[in-house]
């Protein structure tokens, strides 16, 4: 398991993200809360608190995942940008101007994993799963059969992802797709919208499933995606 170090930082628990933060960090798809100001990066807040999405995701690894991991991210990638053409641009141009570019790749994969970060906290909400919006079950229903048959594409992605990375439900030419990627790598670099992710880094679920991948993605896809953020991403 990889821990990438940070500051030595005391993680308090976290409130619902009001609107009056959404609106000053700007969104993507209407609803992701993001940087959309000059350089320093921020952190965040998470859309709930740390014990929220328990017994499925503890406070524990929470705490370590958005406290250290997230935050490191952020902590990193502010480094890398002071003072290069990167210092004044938005999270997702950083990400966007940097992909593919070996030269730049410490400051992608920073910037990317922020953002996926970011994009994953919002994926999930306490009490989540169950019937998803209209237009969302619409869109499942036409490109995979069913909203089951959509989970069970999801699923395999993300227990299938050889080592790190992630699991992404996308709207690609109007049509619902799974994809993963590896390590950093985002649909934010393409063409296609996101709409919601699972994270399959080991940081993610290793504190509380160990090697058990699949009992983590199975249990998040159960109880705790976010399946409104998916409908709102849709535009």
């Amino acid at each position: 398991m990889n821990i990438e170090s940070s500051d030595d930082l005391a993680v308090s628990r976290r409130s619902l993200l009001s609107a009056a933060v959404v609106g000053a960090m700007g969104t993507l798809g209407g609803v992701l809360p993001r940087s959309a100001h000059a350089s320093p990066i921020v952190l965040p807040p998470l859309p709930y608190g740390e014990s929220a999405l328990d017994p499925v995701i503890s406070a524990n690894t929470l705490s370590f995942h958005y406290g250290k991991h997230h935050m490191a991210y952020v902590t990193n990638l502010n480094k890398l940008v002071a003072g290069t053409e990167f210092a004044d641009l938005p999270l997702e141009k950083i990400v966007q101007a940097t992909a593919g570019k070996s030269d730049k790749l410490a400051v992608f994969n920073n910037a990317a994993q922020a953002w996926n970060h970011t994009f994953y906290w919002n994926s999930l909400r306490p009490a989540g799963a169950g019937e998803p919006p209209a237009k969302l079950k619409q869109l499942m229903e036409s490109s995979f059969g069913s909203v089951d048959a959509c989970k069970k594409e999801l699923a395999t992605a993300a227990t299938a992802q050889f080592g790190s990375g992630w699991a992404w439900l996308i709207l690609d030419d109007g049509k619902l797709k799974v994809i993963r990627t590896a390590n950093a790598d985002t649909p934010l670099t393409s063409a296609a919208r996101p709409l919601l992710t699972i994270d399959v880094w080991e940081h993610a679920y290793y504190l509380d499933y160990q090697n058990r991948r699949a009992d983590y993605v199975n249990a998040v896809l159960d109880k705790l995606v976010n399946w409104e953020f998916a409908a709102q991403n849709i535009g």
